[in-house]
């Protein structure tokens, strides 16, 4: 009997998805595989480095040394703050300037078009383009124009792309949800105002995701603010200590799973 595809759902969350990174670390030192990713906003671009065959202790040190600086190119706010164009380069730094077909790993990237409202999946093309459209927080980020569609932040529509993952052919999914609503009295920003509303608007939807997912593992990063770049490592090591503490559950979930057709046996 062949052994369950694995796959990985990671959400958005802002600068609290550097917690998927200790996720990511925590599989990997106890030995369990990821075949597939499938990613939305901040996931999409952890996933990306991630499948694009960076190592984890390097994206360690590019999520310590991450700064605003790298993606704040301010712009005439017709449509949003900040252009775009520098972190699409740093993106396309570190994935290799690879298209998805020459990925390490496969992956899909989830944005929502929005002219439409439909959701939008990307598995094949440029990687920087399909993550820089994945990543446009609506307000901040000016939305990316990939065809006819004019794309924003996949956390509007799916902010933890479990049914992503299922579509790729995975048996067992690992989904991670950073961007989990709690009450938060620190709203300083109009990037505050527009987060909290998404986690709001989100927050209901989500419980039926978990539903989906084999197992849920959500960082406790609630305390930390999702855009200043400042406490990584802190977010980090949430995602190692909770991932490790699910370690035991996926082990079993792995063992006991059953090709369908051998159910009834």
């Amino acid at each position: 009997m062949r052994k369950p595809v694995i796959g990985l759902a990671l959400g958005s969350g802002g600068a609290r998805g550097f917690a998927h990174l200790g996720v990511l670390k925590a599989l990997k030192e106890a030995n369990i595989p990821v075949h597939m990713v499938a990613g939305s906003s901040m996931g999409a671009l952890v996933g990306a480095l991630y499948c694009a065959g960076q190592d984890i202790d390097h994206m360690y040190t590019l999520a310590r040394t991450f700064k605003r600086k790298y993606y704040l190119d301010f712009t005439v706010p017709k449509m949003g703050f900040i252009q775009g164009k520098r972190v699409k380069e740093y993106i396309r730094l570190f994935t290799h300037r690879k298209q998805f077909e020459d990925l390490d790993i496969p992956f899909s990237v989830v944005a929502t078009d929005l002219y439409t409202g439909e959701k939008v999946v990307f598995n094949s093309g440029d990687v920087a383009d399909a993550v820089r459209a994945s990543i446009s927080i609506p307000g901040i980020f000016v939305p990316e124009k990939i065809d006819d569609r004019l794309l924003i932040d996949g956390g509007v529509i799916d902010r933890v792309p479990v049914s992503v993952a299922r579509d790729m052919g995975a048996d067992i999914v690992i989904a991670v949800d950073c961007a989990h609503f709690e009450a938060n009295h620190e709203i300083l920003s109009i990037y505050d105002v527009i987060i909290q509303s998404i986690d709001i608007m989100q927050d209901e939807f989500i419980r039926q995701i978990e539903l989906d997912a084999d197992i849920m593992i959500k960082p406790k990063v609630a305390q930390y603010s999702s855009r200043a770049f400042t406490d990584t490592e802190d977010i980090i090591k949430e995602g190692e200590k909770i991932a490790q503490t699910h370690l035991e559950q996926i082990k079993q979930c792995i063992e006991n799973w059953k090709e369908p057709y051998h159910e009834a046996e």
